[in-house]
């Protein structure tokens, strides 16, 4: 999915999961992402420079990371063609949970936002879908 800071999938799953767990723990240290992600910490501390360049996150040294608004918006659109395409492929065609998470991971940085927004109205239309997981 190509967006307006030219930001890789790569970091698009940085930025979701800065975003994940800012809802779910409110700090987020960059340990908390390298956990997250499975990742080394000087992997994050890579990452995070370049989303801070691209004006995504704000970052103390040595201490919290958070989005600015425009990486909450960048991560709340990949936040939220994950949950639709994890829900999609787990609840209406039968994936299992560790594939459908996995393949939602994959495909959620190739779909575009007018492509997930129809995918969205049918489901809605034809299942009565909410998709309540992402502000």
């Amino acid at each position: 999915m190509k967006n307006d800071f030219n930001i890789t999938p790569s970091l698009e799953d940085y930025l979701e999961a800065i975003y994940f767990l800012q809802k779910r723990n409110g700090n987020v240290r960059v340990t908390d992402v390298a956990m997250e992600l499975d990742i080394s910490k000087p992997s994050v501390n890579k990452a995070i420079n370049i989303l801070k360049e691209n004006g995504l996150v704000n970052h103390e040294h040595y201490g919290l990371l958070s989005l600015t608004q425009k990486g909450a918006k960048v991560a709340a659109d990949v936040a939220k063609r994950h949950i639709l395409l994890r829900d999609f492929l787990r609840n209406y065609l039968g994936v299992d949970e560790k594939t459908s998470e996995r393949e939602a991971c994959l495909l959620e940085h190739a779909m575009s936002l007018e492509t997930a927004s129809k995918l969205e109205e049918f489901l809605t239309e034809k299942f009565g879908y909410k998709n309540s997981n992402v502000e």
